[in-house]
């Protein structure tokens, strides 16, 4: 089997969801172009700000596909083989993520674009509340963690890392630029896009040029000072207006995600390339983690991602000016991502399993296997090789600033600080424990320097699908308690927290085995670990306690 046959076989797919599936839920939710969305309604021209779909569904697709759908599905093919992995992006995206993505998004704008944490006050009540927005809270850290140390990564590796630094930096500044021309001088969209993103094109050359290239400073490595500069971004990115950086940004990052997969589509498709890599490796993991459940926690965002509801409910809502958008935005979005995700799965289908990059980082897997893509079409390796590595730290960036954001609104709603002081502060406080975390080194039980976000991946990815999990039992309620059906939504609701608790219990039976034989032991993820089932378990008590109270007679629709 060629990747040209799977490539058409996906796309077919995944098409074929969204219309049929996708027809189905708008259907089901009783989209309205006549609903008044609160974007409209409440404008105030910071969060709640209405936009065109093509414009908004480039910024939302901006925010959730960052490095998830390409490193998750690297790994699970490099432990599992590709054939299981990518039977759970297809299915797990048509049937899960975009119906996970699509509800939460109508979810908020019926709820007058509230965050699902402010839903499941409303549905649930104040101690779900309590329970869920810390839940959110430590999951969205884990993401800015995770993401930030991926970035920096990129910055120091030897052969580009300096180029695509500049690249970031420069791209950033043309966000912001763009933002300014649109929302203070009001220059139309269409032509701020003929100027800009061709700018964008021009920045991989002009970063590949004038490299930035950091040194040491005394003891503090050149990773470690990159973390920084990623962090002080995030702070100032989240305290900036959406139109300003937020919105401008994301709807350049599209481009790039657009560019890549229409790039990375036609690559695979002429490019005849041979599946090298085995259909299926195994049922465990060479690092001896078990296919089930780990292959669906480990894909994380390619597949279903709790995240993308936060997002959906957090930014992306506030911005509907149309119901009927919820469709190609909340549901097609996720497709889209699931494309990435094959699309990255395909880097490693192309490898021998004694190939030496199968050693390699996702990123430089990603990076080599998609501009041997792209170079098909004409381009030099070189320049696609650049253009692959600075389009993997925007998916980042798009991520990074809207989980700071996300994580101010809940800082604030947990402590009431309101007001610009509100923001700053809330902020800061946030972006404490990534600092704490990515600040020094860390090394495995060998005593070999290990990559942060390694360290955090496997807890990302089971929280992030815990997540996910508990926002669709938050909506199944609100769904029951509206007299609508639910239980299209209750089945992959139950699925995911068999597979999400199942896979925390894993990391756990370590360390409790070793406490039980009287050995402690300092286990970070662990306690994390039990933290989190602890949360979920809490929450879920609540749901089965306003569950039962809800009265089988038909409530009024929100």
């Amino acid at each position: 089997m060629s990747l040209f046959s799977v490539a058409v076989i996906c796309c077919v797919c995944l098409a074929a969801g969204y219309s049929l599936y996708g027809r189905v839920l708008a259907k089901a939710f009783d989209l309205s172009p006549k609903r008044i969305t609160p974007a409209c309604s409440m404008t105030d021209g910071v969060d709640y700000v209405p936009a065109k779909a093509p414009f908004l569904l480039s910024q939302h697709f901006s925010a959730i596909a960052a490095a998830g759908p390409i490193v998750g599905p690297i790994l699970a093919g490099l432990w599992f083989g590709w054939l299981p992995t990518l039977l759970w992006i297809v299915a797990g995206a048509i049937f899960i993520g975009a119906l996970h993505d699509f509800s939460s998004l109508v979810g908020s704008v019926r709820h007058k674009s509230r965050s699902i944490v402010e839903i499941v006050r409303e549905e649930l009540g104040p101690k779900a509340h309590l329970f869920f927005m810390i839940f959110v809270w430590l999951s969205l850290i884990y993401v800015i963690i995770a993401f930030t140390d991926l970035t920096s990564s990129s910055f120091v590796e030897p052969t580009y890392g300096a180029g695509v630094a500049s690249s970031s930096v420069l791209y950033l500044i043309a966000a912001l630029l763009m933002g300014l021309c649109l929302s203070k001088f009001r220059m139309p969209l269409w032509f701020a896009s003929c100027l800009f993103v061709p700018l964008v094109g021009g920045i991989i050359s002009w970063g590949q040029a004038a490299p930035i290239s950091l040194g040491p400073i005394g003891p503090v490595q050149p990773q470690q000072v990159w973390n920084g500069i990623i962090l002080i971004y995030c702070f100032i990115a989240s305290i900036l207006p959406v139109g300003l950086l937020l919105q401008p940004r994301g709807y350049l990052g599209g481009f790039f995600l657009y560019v890549v997969l229409l790039g990375g589509v036609l690559g695979v498709m002429l490019g005849g390339d041979p599946i090298r890599y085995p259909a299926f490796v195994g049922w465990t993991s060479p690092r001896g983690l078990p296919l089930l459940p780990m292959l669906f926690v480990t894909v994380a965002c390619g597949a279903c991602s709790g995240f993308h509801g936060i997002v959906s409910s957090g930014t992306t809502s506030k911005q509907i000016s149309r119901e009927p958008d919820c469709q190609p935005i909340g549901y097609g979005g996720m497709l889209l991502e699931g494309l990435v995700a094959v699309i990255a799965l395909s880097t490693v289908m192309i490898l021998v399993p004694t190939d030496v990059i199968t050693n390699q980082s996702p990123d430089r897997i990603y990076a080599h296997g998609l501009s041997q893509f792209v170079s098909r079409l004409g381009l030099p390796r070189e320049f696609a090789m650049s253009f692959v590595l600075l389009a993997f730290t925007t998916f980042i960036y798009d991520t990074l600033d809207v989980a700071t954001r996300l994580c101010r609104y809940l800082f604030q709603e947990l402590t009431g600080w309101r007001g610009p002081w509100g923001r700053i502060g809330a902020t800061l406080c946030s972006l404490a424990l990534p600092v704490l975390c990515v600040s020094p080194t860390m090394k495995d039980a060998t005593g070999q320097l290990i990559p942060v976000w390694k360290v955090f991946w496997t807890v990302f990815g089971t929280s992030n699908q815990l997540l996910a999990a508990l926002t669709l039992l938050t909506i199944t309620v609100w769904r029951k308690r509206s007299g609508k059906s639910w239980w299209f939504i209750a089945l992959p609701t139950v699925f995911m927290l068999v597979m999400t608790l199942w896979s925390l219990g894993l990391m756990i039976q370590p360390w409790a085995i070793a406490l039980g034989q009287g050995r402690w032991a300092m286990d970070g993820i662990a306690i994390v670990a039990v933290v989190l089932i602890v949360l979920a378990l809490l929450v879920l008590t609540e749901t089965v306690k306003s569950f039962s109270r809800v009265r089988h007679t038909a409530g009024i629709a929100r």
